[in-house]
């Protein structure tokens, strides 16, 4: 495969570590755990992996050394970096004892249970150092679930000799990690069971979790494009540009691309939650500011929109509650509906309220609503164009406004929806530093017999080298939601926090970015050059470290 010169001058990267994963390293026990909520429902599904401490690595004079072969999992959509994870992990093994192995089951989970895998040589691992994409085994959402699939996983580590396997996933995918864990340790079947956070939305984080990777390779991406959809709306000077982005459950990556570029609005979920919004109101909060620009002659300017944004609105999001119970529990009778005659069902099957706003809402969206499930049994939220929709209404508001003399101007659009764009870039320094420790200091975990627990890598706005290196327990992370209409427990997501510094920041600022054109290009990422251009942080990790 002919490679870029990019690509070739990115192989020779030599990703930083923590002072501790360097040399020899000893383990140090924190305090026993309890997960975030629900306490005694996953203590008693989790009676293995519960109440384990949190762990610290640091410097020692005397080597660890461990014998282990390993399998490597990756699950869920793809985020930069991930490559970088397992080549950590390599080194990390082979640091260990120079004869271990390491598998890379193929396809994502399936791959454990299918008995599909390849073993990743010194050659094969080079070949994917500091590169974006999971191209190197491939990924997949099965969720590990059943019995079954538990018992085939044990059976082709035992004819590998695997003891022990990594799973590079999401809160779904490290949920079904420690799952995983504890019933290997029912079993007693020797199989340690390994996490590492990824998410490009940011949403799998806490105090020992500072940051999910790709998060930062993503937004940089992403807010390079939006910097340039707004060099070109200055300069055009003739259309609003509504960009959703990112993110369904948390609106961590639009809070970031807004604290880069200074986007005219910025939508965040979590706050509109907050204050109990109407869609119409969020509406009128859009179309106010177009028309205050527009009485300036600024007849452009740019909106931030979280994918998720729908699901914020309380109302829609008890409607999408109620929708999401309703066609778990009818689902088998709403598949052999005609399609035309879906939403009338879904209409007669809902309350009186709910089945009122559904009516309400435009064709498109009520169409969308009534889509096939994601593979977690709720509405595809993600289908549904929130940029055009709230376009749409705008327009149609500021239609309303100028009849009665309320707005001069002219309101043009433009929409975009930046997604898959970010989640296989090569990724950024901070993302191959901070990918590669993850999987060299998950090795390190499974050399100093952990099990259950998620790779840590902390104090990251630091240089590399000041970064700690640990583990926290999946369980302690976790908390009972509803899934499929039944109570699961699952990884809690950790969403915008409205009294912490980086929304804190942007709301001193969003009444200035929308009156003023005060757009930064942050252009693209920088991979060679001074450390303060090549080596930043996201803007979020920043201040929520001030």
């Amino acid at each position: 495969m002919e490679k870029s010169a990019l690509q070739i001058a990115r192989a020779a990267y030599r990703p930083k570590l923590p002072a501790a994963l360097v040399g020899g390293l000893a383990l140090k026990e924190g305090a026993a755990t309890e997960s975030v909520a629900d306490q005694a429902a996953i203590k008693e599904l989790f009676p293995n992996t519960y109440g384990m401490p949190f762990v610290t690595f640091e410097s020692a004079n005397t080597p660890l050394q461990a014998t282990a072969n390993v399998g490597v999992i990756l699950s869920g959509g793809q985020a930069p970096g991930g490559h970088n994870v397992i080549a950590g992990l390599f080194d990390g093994l082979k640091k260990l004892n120079p004869d271990n192995k390491l598998y890379g089951f193929l396809g994502g989970p399936s791959g454990l249970v299918d008995h599909k895998y390849i073993e990743l040589t010194a050659d094969i691992i080079d070949e994917y150092r500091n590169t974006g994409g999971f191209d190197i085994i491939g990924s997949g959402r099965t969720k590990l679930e059943e019995k079954a699939q538990f018992d085939s996983g044990i059976e082709i580590c035992k004819q590998l000799g695997i003891n022990a396997i990594v799973i590079i996933g999401g809160d779904d995918s490290n949920t079904n990690a420690c799952v995983l864990a504890e019933y290997y340790l029912q079993k007693n079947c020797g199989i340690q069971v390994i996490g590492c956070p990824k998410t490009i939305d940011g949403d799998l984080k806490n105090a020992m979790i500072e940051t999910s990777f790709g998060f930062d390779t993503a937004c940089k991406v992403y807010a390079e494009m939006i910097g340039n959809i707004e060099r070109d709306a200055n300069s055009a000077k003739k259309y609003w540009h509504f960009i959703k982005l990112m993110g369904r459950s948390a609106s961590h990556v639009t809070l970031e691309c807004a604290l880069q570029t200074h986007p005219n609005i910025t939508l965040i979920g979590e706050e509109v939650e907050a204050k109990n919004q109407t869609l119409d109101e969020v509406v009128t909060y859009i179309a106010e500011a177009v028309a205050a620009r527009a009485a300036k002659g600024l007849n452009f300017g740019t909106v931030l929109v979280p994918e998720g944004l729908i699901e914020f609105i309380p109302a829609i999001k008890r409607l999408i509650a109620e929708l999401n119970d309703m066609l778990a529990a009818n689902q088998a009778e709403f598949d052999t509906i005609a399609a035309d005659d879906k939403i009338a069902y879904v209409v007669k099957h809902l309350t009186a309220e709910n089945a009122a706003l559904f009516e309400s809402l435009p064709a498109t969206v009520s169409r969308q609503l009534a889509l096939e499930r994601d593979p977690h049994g709720n509405v595809q939220v993600s289908l549904i164009e929130t940029e055009q929709l709230l376009a749409e209404m705008v327009g149609k508001k500021l239609d309303a406004w100028k009849k009665e003399g309320k707005y001069v101007g002219k309101f043009a659009t433009q929409h975009h929806f930046f997604g898959y764009e970010g989640r296989c870039a090569a990724p950024s320094n901070f993302d191959a530093d901070y990918c590669y420790s993850l999987g060299f200091n998950a090795a390190m975990l499974i050399a100093s017999g952990k099990t259950g627990y998620m790779s840590s890598v902390r104090n990251t706005t630091k240089p590399a080298d000041q970064w700690l290196a640990g583990g926290i327990p999946i369980t302690a992370m976790m908390n009972m939601e509803k899934r499929n209409g039944k109570m699961k427990p699952v990884i809690q997501k950790a969403l915008v926090v409205l009294d912490g510094g980086p929304f804190k920041y942007f709301a001193a600022n969003r009444a200035k970015w929308a009156a003023e054109t005060d757009f930064v290009y942050p252009g693209p990422i920088q991979y060679f050059g001074p450390s303060e251009v090549c080596d930043q942080t996201t803007k979020t990790l920043a201040l929520e470290h001030e």
